[in-house]
């Protein structure tokens, strides 16, 4: 039938001798009518096209493997950092909209729909207690922006500041700082709950949010901490209290994000 239509939606340049010159052409696209499908054109499907005289056969991409193809590109621009890869799956449309959920995905919407008019935008806060899922809601974002072709670092900062030594020895922190500091948008998860030293707060963590303010860049954080109490947190590091310093980096952090609180049961149990 496909054949037919085809032959029937070209009749006024098709001719009997075109159909016999174009017989292997047309038996190829009716095999893969049958589902008898070439290993080697795996995801493509045969379209038939005309040729100056003759009817020839041309593969174009399925459905299925364009959404694929873009799905290997968006875990390009994803970088995870101290995270499960199992992150890189996580889609906007499986996170269930509780009524805990609700103002968070709201806002979520609400900035996607004006960052692809506009990439200077405000960020969000998500604070709430354990396992209320805020990583989750914050991995459907960065894949959703990574579908956008932008560059996203979404980071465990814990772990981010615990590993700070490995880059010692060959002197690649600069270059890390930079790359966090410039991409498009910067996620820093369970920020808190990391162990702080003076130099890591002033001359790591300060300085990449300082960048992110400066350029007005998308900036998305997770906490256990509401925002007044991250600041008590930020206050004391391994050999010092410092309310100034800890006041300073909060300024940032409010400049760059908006607080909204995440609540529910603890879903991890």
């Amino acid at each position: 039938p496909a054949v037919s239509q085809f032959i029937s939606a070209h009749q006024d340049k098709i001719t009997d001798e075109m159909i016999d010159k174009s017989m292997s052409a047309l038996f190829e696209f009716y095999l893969f009518q049958q589902n008898k499908k070439d290993p080697v054109t795996q995801g493509f499907k045969p379209k038939l096209i005309l040729n100056t005289n003759a009817i020839d056969i041309t593969y174009v991409p399925e459905d299925s493997k364009i959404e694929h193809d873009r799905e290997v590109s968006a875990r390009k621009n994803l970088r995870l950092i101290d995270l499960p890869t199992s992150l890189h799956d996580v889609k906007l449309s499986q996170v269930e909209i509780t009524p805990e959920r609700k103002q968070a995905m709201a806002d979520i919407g609400q900035f996607l729909s004006a960052y692809s008019k506009n990439i200077h935008q405000k960020g969000l806060f998500l604070s709430g207690s354990f396992g209320v899922g805020k990583t989750f809601i914050l991995a459907g974002l960065a894949n959703s922006l990574a579908m956008m072709n932008k560059r996203v670092v979404f980071m465990h900062v814990p772990n981010f500041i615990a590993g700070l030594s490995s880059h010692f020895n060959d002197n690649s922190l600069p270059e890390e700082v930079q790359r966090i500091s410039s991409c498009d948008v910067l996620i820093l998860d369970d920020i808190g709950a990391e162990n702080l030293s003076q130099w890591s707060r002033d001359e790591v963590l300060a300085v990449i949010l300082q960048s992110r303010m400066d350029n007005q860049l998308p900036t998305f954080f997770s906490s256990n901490f509401s925002m007044n109490d991250l600041e008590e947190h930020f206050k004391e590091t391994k050999n010092a209290i410092d309310p100034v310093k800890a006041a300073r980096l909060m300024e940032r952090v409010r400049t760059l994000a908006k607080e909204v609180v995440v609540s529910g049961p603890n879903r991890r149990r």
